[in-house]
């Protein structure tokens, strides 16, 4: 996976094989343990929770258990070795559905592309698509219909899918195939956040943070939609605005979805093979 610049907002990809069940280990929410005064356990458990979360970053902690613990990390010998799918797989998939939720969209990007006529040119099945819509409308100015992110998924990949409420009790929000079938080895989503690169401070925005992905190579993902994480990945993406020309997608931030696939800090994980999914 190429990691855009450090301190800008950016995406993982994530792959089919597990289910949209629960909050992922490192991206999820926890529920609340009841309503009204906590009790003793309760307090216990929210701060061992809290604790198992914030260990990894305790110097003192680290120092003593180096030793005594294998390392969680795996070690790859090649990036080509650890990938599921090939890149070009990744691309064509993305691509795929980009290009269809363009041209759904269509009505609002002309203005756009009209500004940049040397990709416009480029473009001839958008081109097409301009001219059967300007037909169209010329007929029947309400005979055209929008499909949602949802809906273009699912025409375009054969499924689609949702951020929930998950069915596991304490589990926080999950993701969820409400529609079709996701074979194996399939693109199911991307991973939205702010990308820092090893050397870029995270610590702020990394204090009860767990959405903060770590790719294979050190490259650390925030893919945290409140707080100060939300904060820092707007100010990034707006800098880095050109004109009327959005560098990257904020929609991830809302309810309402502009990329259907920006879901992947929620969908389940296990860092280690002896936890069920």
């Amino acid at each position: 996976m190429a990691a855009p610049h450090g301190g800008a907002p950016g995406a993982g990809i994530g792959w089919a094989g597990l289910r949209g069940r629960g909050s992922r280990e490192g991206g999820g929410q926890g529920g609340r343990e009841g309503r009204g005064r906590s009790s003793p356990a309760a307090m216990l458990r929210a701060l061992r929770r809290r604790w198992e979360a914030y260990k990894y970053r305790f110097v003192p902690w680290l120092a003593l258990n180096l030793r005594r613990k294998r390392r969680t990390l795996r070690y790859v010998p090649e990036s080509s070795q650890d990938k599921i799918i090939s890149d070009e797989d990744v691309f064509e998939t993305l691509l795929k559905i980009f290009k269809a939720l363009f041209i759904n969209d269509f009505s609002r990007q002309a203005h756009i592309l009209a500004l940049l006529p040397e990709i416009k040119c480029k473009y001839l099945e958008l081109l097409t698509v301009e001219q059967k819509q300007l037909e169209v409308n010329s007929c029947n100015h309400h005979s055209q219909h929008v499909f949602s992110p949802e809906e273009v998924l699912f025409n375009t990949l054969g499924f689609s899918i949702t951020r929930d409420r998950s069915s596991l009790v304490s589990a926080g929000t999950g993701v969820f195939v409400t529609k079709g079938f996701v074979p194996k080895g399939t693109v199911v989503s991307m991973y939205p956040g702010t990308v820092y690169r090893k050397h870029e401070p995270i610590f702020f925005q990394s204090l009860g943070n767990p959405f903060i992905f770590r790719c294979i190579d050190g490259v650390l993902i925030d893919g945290n939609d409140k707080g100060l994480s939300r904060s820092v990945y707007r100010s990034c993406s707006r800098r880095d605005q050109l004109g009327p020309f959005q560098m990257s997608d904020e929609s991830w931030l809302t309810a309402a979805l502009q990329n259907p696939l920006a879901v992947g800090q929620y969908v389940n994980n296990c860092s280690h093979a002896t936890r069920g999914v």
